[in-house]
């Protein structure tokens, strides 16, 4: 069954000598497996690679079969062409570390216009701007609302902050309590939007504890959450 959609590119695998292996998030179907057979091979085919980079929003065109772990393209084309995400060195050093988070971390295999919209808006706001030094860190506190584990903000005017529970409490509870310049960056972030985050200014040094203290939230809360194995060279590009 012939299926459009769109999709974001999360990840690519290259697969024996001329395939590749492309997962998307799609606004049809949630997490897509795709595999392009001969792409590596072929002029016209290796031309079309360029539209695989991590975060590209695509346009594609699929030959759906349900039970099948990986699905084919038929036709793809972009759907944005970003001025800046892949060319600055800062912004695709963001890019290589979100895309990585998020293969992690999304699995579902069905729609989801909200996430969807959220993550194509947010890639779309990054592209155009020119101050996003705090980017990361909001597009990752947010993306946990759609993951079900954002701070719970009804009484965020307590002093301390539980990782465990992602709730504000008057006394520390477990190990995971913070209270420290991480819980002030933390209830500056909440209820923000991107156009507002000029207004929190954070050097490099609190801006990689805060980060650190996120990755740690989500491996709390997701099981099987890694540290992206790009976060050192991230750290080291970025900061």
């Amino acid at each position: 069954m012939l299926i459009k959609t769109n999709g974001i590119v999360l990840s690519k695998l290259k697969y024996r000598d001329n395939d590749l292996i492309v997962k998307c998030y799609t606004s049809q179907r949630g997490v897509v497996s795709y595999l392009l057979r001969g792409v590596l091979k072929s002029k016209k085919g290796s031309a079309k690679t360029a539209y695989f980079q991590p975060l590209s929003q695509l346009q594609i065109e699929e030959n759906y079969k349900a039970n099948q772990s990986l699905q084919f393209i038929s036709d793809v084309k972009l759907k944005v062409v970003y001025k800046t995400l892949h060319v600055n060195i800062l912004k695709s050093s963001i890019v290589m570390f979100l895309s990585e988070v998020l293969s992690s971390v999304l699995k579902e295999e069905e729609r989801n216009d909200y996430l969807y919209e959220y993550l194509m808006t947010s890639f779309d706001w990054l592209d155009d701007e020119v101050e996003y030094a705090n980017f990361h860190l909001l597009f990752l506190l947010n993306l946990t609302k759609h993951l079900g584990f954002y701070p719970d903000e009804s009484s965020k005017d307590k002093p301390f902050f539980n990782l465990n529970t992602g709730a504000f409490e008057l006394q520390p509870q477990t190990l995971y309590t913070i209270s420290d310049e991480n819980l002030i960056i933390l209830k500056q972030l909440l209820g923000i939007n991107f156009d507002a985050l000029n207004t929190v200014k954070l050097n490099s040094k609190q801006r990689q504890s805060f980060l650190s203290m996120l990755l740690l939230y989500f491996e709390l809360h997701l099981g099987d959450f890694k540290k992206p194995k790009s976060l050192v060279i991230f750290n080291q590009v970025f900061n």
